[in-house]
């Protein structure tokens, strides 16, 4: 008992006294691991590019040592104030710029320097938290946040991460009660094969991220390793023939046409398969009956930038990949048929160095859509070997380019907007970036 209580002050003496600096603080993936940080008791300070909602709610929640510029000035001032035990950096950081000020000025103080993943295994480890892992190229997100919500409606006690705002949720929480962490398991940057998880979850695998894997075989791989290392992955049929696995104990596969799916009720089907992911996972780890799981899933009120509404008729969604858009669409086209609405889109690509590789299936993805407006990309991480493809040359590709316009972010597409929302239409913008992005144009032009 004695020993036992000497551990627990030391561990929280040790947790109190370490200083973590958060490179890139403002972005979905760190920005909640601040979060679980501060609450596990450390001290957290951290930086951004530029200023963003994810900013001012961290700011809110009790970590207000945040400064806006990532240069070796500000660093250093942070570091003469309270030494910095660790520097956390998000994967995006020596993509972008290897000398990065922050970086080199961390590497000649001594500072232990790593990425998301290292922090998070000490934590793990630490807390002796069993992880729930959940990986995938789309849907991801959403299912995180469906097996966050589950397990808050059961009053279980779990620690996580959340890559996105929700109204029952914070974004990053630990609870010393907890068994389970719950995260999203991102597979850029290889992140994912840092963990070894008790469950995963595979929402859906298509190729994506090719500066980090140039093959769809390398994606393919990666995938195979991170369902090796885990001790039990539900997978859906689709994907474990994709993948070409073989099958084992320790592969839950699930077919969507399990006859259980059509009693959820979620708008869209691929959140109804999202959600039928997340219970099955939560069903093993809780025992809890899968009937009052599906009832408790029907309930899920959503999440941020998930057709999310800014004003009425007016939604924002994170749609930025094919099978995002097809995914968005499902829901949307279900809202719309509901009203009896006509749908208008405008599109926002995410990177240039995506198009280079999915110009050819954007395809009949917008299928639904009365008009199409479509912006030029959000530029981020990008090869500057590769020529931006224009709005107007990634149009052509639609199997019918005639729905569709390419145009700017400017005063006359405020108009336009406005135009269809007087006129009773819903219009939906659908982007993956984050600061500056078209979600943040909108909630500034049309959220007074």
């Amino acid at each position: 008992m004695i020993i036992a209580q000497l551990d627990a002050f030391l561990g929280k003496l040790y947790s109190i006294a370490m200083h973590i600096y958060f490179s890139g603080i403002g972005g979905a993936g760190i920005g909640p691991l601040a979060m679980v940080a501060h609450q596990a008791g450390f001290d957290v300070s951290g930086s951004d590019k530029q200023a963003s909602g994810y900013i001012n709610y961290l700011q809110s929640h009790g970590i207000s040592n945040i400064h806006i510029g990532q240069s070796r000035q500000a660093i250093e001032k942070v570091h003469a104030d309270q030494p910095i035990d660790w520097f956390v950096y998000t994967s995006a950081l020596p993509l972008e710029n290897p000398d990065a000020p922050e970086l080199v000025y961390c590497k000649e103080q001594g500072i232990k320097i790593s990425k998301r993943d290292e922090l998070l295994n000490e934590i793990l480890g630490d807390k002796q938290l069993k992880l729930i892992a959940i990986a995938g190229t789309h849907g991801k997100t959403t299912t995180t946040a469906l097996v966050v919500w589950l397990f808050t409606q059961l009053q279980q006690p779990a620690s996580y991460l959340l890559p996105a705002k929700t109204s029952f949720a914070e974004l990053g929480a630990y609870n010393p009660s907890s068994q389970y962490f719950i995260y999203e398991a991102d597979e850029f940057d290889r992140n994912f094969l840092s963990y070894q998880p008790a469950i995963s979850l595979i929402t859906g695998v298509s190729w994506d991220h090719h500066e980090i894997f140039p093959t769809r075989e390398d994606y393919q791989a990666a995938f195979r390793e991170f369902i090796s290392q885990s001790q039990k992955t539900y997978i859906w049929q689709e994907d474990y023939d994709y993948l070409g696995l073989e099958s084992t104990d320790r592969l839950a596969v699930l077919s969507s046409n399990e006859p259980g799916i059509e009693d959820l009720s979620l708008l869209g089907q691929y959140n109804r398969l999202d959600a039928w992911l997340a219970l099955s996972a939560v069903h093993q780890a809780t025992k809890q009956p899968l009937e009052q799981l599906v009832a408790l899933a029907n309930r899920f009120p959503g999440l941020q930038r998930r057709m999310e509404q800014i004003i009425p008729n007016l939604y924002s969604d994170y749609a930025h990949t094919p099978e995002k858009i097809r995914g968005a669409m499902s829901v949307a086209m279900e809202m719309a048929d509901k009203t009896g609405q006509k749908l208008i889109v405008v599109y926002e690509p995410l990177t240039n160095r995506r198009q280079h590789y999915m110009i050819n299936d954007y395809k009949d993805c917008f299928l639904g859509a009365a008009k199409l407006y479509w912006l030029p990309s959000y530029l981020a991480r990008e090869d500057a070997n590769q020529p931006v493809i224009s709005p107007a040359e990634l149009v052509s590709h639609l199997d019918d380019p005639s729905i569709a316009q390419p145009v700017e972010r400017d005063t006359k597409l405020k108009r336009t907007i406005q135009r269809y929302l007087d006129d009773g239409y819903m219009v939906v913008g659908m982007a993956g970036g984050g600061g500056n992005s078209l979600d943040d144009w909108l909630r500034q032009e049309f959220q007074k």
